[in-house]
């Protein structure tokens, strides 16, 4: 456990060796996590996502250089598509995070999909742990930015921004999945497009429906926020959106329901994960292979599989 000692002490590169460990689920990963585990629960998560190409990275970016003027210490999880080559993550990120890097205040990472959905990573969740115990105040996660489907996030942060922009085609794409309702602070980026009041009015209709539907009065309500991340501009907003929203957390029953909600994904995922492996040692490759062969043959369905590999002893 040398490793967890030197993160613990605030070594850089034995965090990021363990992380890479932990995202490649190397031997000793779990044993590593439940010794970090006891020094987590400290750092705020905050999660960034929206559809593609409404400048996410630029404006983690502009939060990250913007918590540090106010003395704030910064983990990044970046979450970028696979690499169909590498099957790594394509650094995009990193490279538009270039002029964060020196920093003893920020750390960032980025991480490949391998094939999840939901905008995150499998290993996203473990990751984070590593970066709050690490000390980080405050940890960001941005989403992969494959679409509408991206509602993980919700899962792994105490706060969620959605980010939305004018000039994609569609000013009402939060409209038609789960975004909007995970979200707790709602960012119109590329605010000095034409279009932009369209969208956060757009925004602002879908908030009156879902405040026309629902039954009881909601303590936290979503703020709209215009913000031009190549310039900086609006970011101190959203920052202080962030500071309230924490507030909001720590007085309120809310932490702490997200903080089961967190441990209930994890757990579920965790017991996911491990019964699937038990199940696949236990059942063998030939037996699955030739399951396979007669699923693709339409002599079998997957249903019948799924009971046959679950029945087996």
């Amino acid at each position: 456990m040398e490793l967890v000692a030197q993160v613990l002490g605030g070594d850089r590169r034995a965090l990021a060796r363990l992380i890479s460990r932990v995202e490649n689920r190397q031997n000793a990963a779990h044993a590593v996590l439940s010794a970090l585990y006891p020094h987590t629960g400290r750092a705020h998560v905050v999660g960034v996502t929206g559809p593609p190409g409404t400048g996410k990275s630029t404006l983690v970016n502009e939060m990250a250089k913007a918590l540090r003027a106010r003395k704030r210490t910064v983990g990044v999880v970046a979450v970028d598509p696979t690499s169909p080559f590498s099957g790594g993550a394509l650094l995009g990120d990193r490279v538009r995070m270039r002029d964060l890097a020196g920093d003893p205040g920020v750390f960032i990472r980025s991480m490949a999909t391998r094939g999840s959905l939901g905008g995150l990573a499998k290993t996203t969740s473990d990751v984070v742990k590593v970066l709050d115990a690490a000390g980080f105040e405050i940890v960001l996660v941005e989403t992969v930015g494959v679409g509408q489907a991206e509602v993980d996030v919700a899962r792994t942060a105490h706060t969620t921004i959605v980010i939305e922009a004018p000039g994609l085609g569609d000013e009402v794409q939060a409209m038609k999945a789960g975004l909007m309702e995970i979200a707790d602070i709602l960012v119109v980026n590329k605010a000095d497009r034409p279009g932009a009041a369209n969208t956060a009015r757009a925004l602002e209709i879908t908030l009156e429906l879902g405040r026309s539907h629902r039954k009881e009065e909601r303590l936290w309500e979503p703020p709209i926020l215009k913000t031009v991340a190549l310039t900086g501009m609006g970011v101190d907003k959203v920052l202080d959106a962030v500071a309230d929203h924490y507030g909001y957390l720590q007085q309120s029953d809310q932490w702490t329901r997200r903080e089961r909600e967190r441990a209930r994904s994890d757990l579920l995922r965790m017991l996911e994960q491990e019964l699937v492996c038990q199940l696949v040692e236990r059942a063998g490759e030939k037996r699955i292979e030739a399951w396979v062969e007669r699923i693709a043959a339409r002599e079998a369905d997957v249903y019948t599989a799924v009971r046959e590999l679950i029945a087996a002893k």
